[in-house]
């Protein structure tokens, strides 16, 4: 389904009864990165998907784009689904979207959940986005295919899971290059780990041990920095922890939501 908000076109999902709960999708996925969670929560809650501007079916205008405004994309989309509040789970830029979210509009998440995510990055990893972006913008996604796959899945599961990984594939494959570019300029200038102690909602980090991208350090800044904070690391996974393994990741947010209900 697709709606107009914040001058784009969201396309997203909603299926279930219950709380709400928000999922957003890492860089180069979209909201079908969450289906296995979507088909075991919305059981019990009201579960919201949706592509990030410049993914999948949502509108990808060029340009760059910053935080604050893929926040206020989710603020838009859940005024026009009248969403009074919500529980949120994000990983990687998802994660990041979240914490922006939780700081400009405090009240609207009931819980927060940041997957493979961080809240700053080292000024030396500018450079990192500044080739991904030059090479998308020459020679479109395609390159970024198997070193991105390399990132997210160990070595072991790539070679073992094809019918996890390919698809994963094709989602990279597939993102328009303004949205990859767009977002792209937006995820290193997080900085956010100082007002983290703002938040108040209940709040959980999960993060892949093998995790080379956003790794066990960056879980646990925002961990100590998230006050009363919950950390989860899931072994044998790395950056899409609940592709890899879902059980524990499943298991780890259902619990975490069950507290966060009460």
């Amino acid at each position: 389904m697709k709606i107009s908000a914040n001058g784009i076109d969201i396309n997203y999902l909603v299926e279930g009864e219950g709380p709400w709960l928000t999922f957003s999708h890492s860089l180069a996925c979209n909201l079908r990165m969450w289906d296995e969670e979507a088909k075991r929560l919305s059981k019990r809650y009201t579960v919201l998907r949706y592509d990030t501007r410049g993914h999948g079916g949502s509108s990808a205008p060029a340009g760059a784009y910053t935080l604050e405004l893929l926040a206020d994309d989710l603020h838009a989309l859940l005024k026009v689904l009248s969403v009074p509040s919500t529980h949120f789970v994000g990983l990687s830029m998802g994660g990041m979207i979240g914490q922006t979210y939780a700081l400009k509009y405090p009240g609207m998440f009931n819980s927060l959940a940041l997957c493979d995510t961080t809240s700053r990055y080292p000024a030396e990893a500018a450079a990192t986005w500044v080739e991904r972006i030059k090479m998308v913008e020459t020679q479109g996604m395609e390159p970024l295919v198997e070193p991105t796959l390399a990132r997210w899945f160990t070595e072991p599961f790539r070679k073992a899971h094809p019918e996890v990984v390919q698809p994963v594939a094709a989602m990279i494959r597939n993102t328009p290059a303004p949205g990859y570019v767009g977002c792209s300029h937006a995820i290193p200038k997080i900085n956010l780990t100082a007002r983290l102690k703002e938040i108040r909602c209940p709040s959980l980090v999960i993060v892949g041990k093998d995790d080379p991208g956003t790794p066990v350090a960056m879980a646990e800044e925002i961990h100590h920095a998230l006050p009363g904070s919950k950390l989860v690391v899931i072994p044998s996974a790395a950056h899409l922890s609940n592709l890899e393994q879902p059980d524990a990741f499943n298991r780890a947010l259902a619990d975490f939501l069950d507290q966060a209900k009460r």
